[in-house]
Parts: structure tokens; C-alpha cells; sequence
């Protein structure tokens, strides 16, 4: 990585300096986004800035950036890697201020991002799906807001990792929420299904596309509360990210799921997604 963009901004990642009593150090004061960008271009941009928009509404700061500001931003940091599939990391923070739980009176905000080359999981985790556990969900009551305080995250992937497993899944009250760094979907009766928006999940945009994509070709998708009964039942269940992409999920809890093998329905979904990323690279979709 030879740049970064840092509050107006292009330089060498070593010449980045922000001050140690910004809110986003001290406080966790801040939202983020991952924007993947295939063929050299961005991936739902849209969609990513109108999440953006409302974590930043949400915890009552300021867009720094227009629409086209940002792409701007973007295009100018995806440049160094040309067409080939890459993220693009972004955080807006409160900024600095003296160290105090009230908002400052005035606010200059952090503006951070970087892009680097997408690592897409392992071929044999799509063909022979990973491995993941069950947990109890003990992040705050705002998990629709993207925000970069990820500790009660990172200790719940972590509890995984250390358990052989590639991701945590979480439940709140016997009901299935998503997992520490992803949205959860489950096949039950060759029917989709995925826990509804709200203050307990995070709003996914691959999630959101895969729920377009079924409605689009005529597969049943529920958007409704999961229990952990039927969760435990399910013939697939499946994880979703930016960065995962659709990735099948075989072993919960030491247990296999189905027949141990990724389904059928992943099968078609993941073809019909892949679809859809080539259409888009071409120009043909959003």
C-alpha cells in the first residue's frame, strides 16, 4: 500500500498521524464501511453511502463528504491496484477533543480510509463449507449502527477461532441475530430465510442483495426471526459479507448441518450471484 487518505489528504501509510485524543481512540467514537470494488468498480456504492449516511445520522455526526466527494476519494485510492478486485476500508470519527463522555461543542471529524487487494476465502471453504459455533449475543442494543467499537465482536470471533471454527453466530434470547462479522441465512423446506432489519443486526448490503437476487428468481425468502430450534433443524445455513461473499457453513457447534456438505440451494444462489458480479463488472447492473 504506497497511500492512504487521511482528513484531505493522499500519503505514504507511515506519514499518517492522527492524535492520540481523538474520540475514535479514546471513546470508540465513530462509524465505519467496507466498499469491495470488482473490475475497478465500486460495488453498490449507493448502497454503501446510504448506510454510511445512517450510521453517521445515528450517532448525530456530520457526512463530512458529499456523494461525489467520496467517490472521488475512492477512485483516486483504488488506482493503485487498477482493475483487479479490492476493499476500500473508510472511519469517521468524532476527532479530537479534550477527554470528556459529552459530545464537543465543536467537531472536526476523522476521515480515514485505504483500499488493499481482496483475499477471498479459501476454495475448499466454498466446496466443503467451514466450521462455525454458537454464542450468546452480548454486543450493545445498536447493532444496525456500523460503529468501529468492535471489542464484544472480536472477542466472539476470537471464542471461534479458538474453538477450530471460522465465525460466531449469536443469539439473543433463543432467537439467531448474525454472526460476529456477518449476516446469517438458513435453508429450511427449500426456503430462505434471514433475521429481519432491525436494531439487532447489521444491515448487510451482500444480505440485502441476496434477498434481491431470490426475489428475482423466484426463491422463497422469509425475512423473519430465526429461533435457535429451527436454526439447529436448518438443511443449509449459509454466512454473507462484503468480503465472504456467500459462504456455507456445514459444522455448527462440533455437529454437522444437512449432510455435512454445502446444499443445493447455496449451490444456485452463489451461480446467480457470481451471475451478477459478472454483470456488473460488464456495466449491465448496479
Amino acid at each position: 500500500m504506497k497511500q492512504v487518505y487521511l482528513n484531505g489528504e493522499f500519503l505514504p501509510p507511515d506519514q499518517a498521524r492522527v492524535s492520540v485524543f481523538d474520540r475514535g481512540f479514546v471513546f470508540g467514537d465513530g462509524v465505519y464501511e467496507v466498499l469491495p470494488a470488482f473490475g475497478g468498480r465500486l460495488f453498490r456504492l449507493p448502497h454503501h453511502l446510504a448506510r454510511l449516511a445512517a450510521s453517521l445520522a445515528a450517532i448525530r455526526l456530520p457526512n463530512p463528504h458529499t456523494a461525489a466527494e467520496w467517490n472521488a476519494i475512492f477512485t483516486r485510492l483504488m488506482a493503485e491496484h487498477g482493475a483487479q478486485d479490492q476493499s476500500i476500508y473508510l472511519q469517521v470519527t468524532r476527532g479530537p477533543a479534550p477527554r470528556d463522555h459529552a459530545f464537543p461543542a465543536q467537531v472536526t471529524p476523522t476521515v480515514f480510509a485505504y483500499a488493499q487487494l481482496l483475499k477471498y476465502p479459501p476454495a475448499e471453504q466454498l466446496t466443503q463449507g467451514v466450521a462455525a459455533i454458537t454464542t450468546e449475543d452480548i454486543r450493545w442494543r445498536r447493532c444496525d449502527i456500523k460503529a468501529i467499537a468492535l471489542l464484544a465482536n472480536a472477542m466472539l470471533r476470537q471464542e471461534a477461532i479458538e474453538q477450530g471454527a471460522v465465525e460466531a453466530i449469536l443469539v439473543r434470547e433463543g432467537v439467531v441475530t448474525e454472526g460476529a462479522a456477518s449476516n446469517i441465512f438458513i435453508v429450511t423446506h427449500n426456503r430462505l430465510i434471514t433475521a429481519p432489519k432491525g436494531p439487532f443486526i447489521l444491515p448487510g448490503i451482500t444480505r440485502d442483495l441476496v434477498v434481491e437476487i431470490a426475489n428475482a428468481n423466484n426463491i422463497t425468502c422469509d425475512e423473519r426471526p430465526i429461533s435457535l430450534e429451527t436454526f439447529k433443524s436448518a438443511d443449509e445455513v449459509w454466512l454473507t459479507s462484503s468480503t465472504k461473499e456467500i459462504l456455507p457453513i456445514t459444522r455448527i457447534d462440533g455437529r454437522l448441518v444437512g449432510n455435512g456438505k454445502p446444499g443445493p440451494m447455496h449451490a444456485r444462489m452463489f451461480a446467480l450471484y457470481k451471475e451478477y458480479k459478472q454483470a456488473f463488472i460488464a456495466g449491465q447492473a448496479h
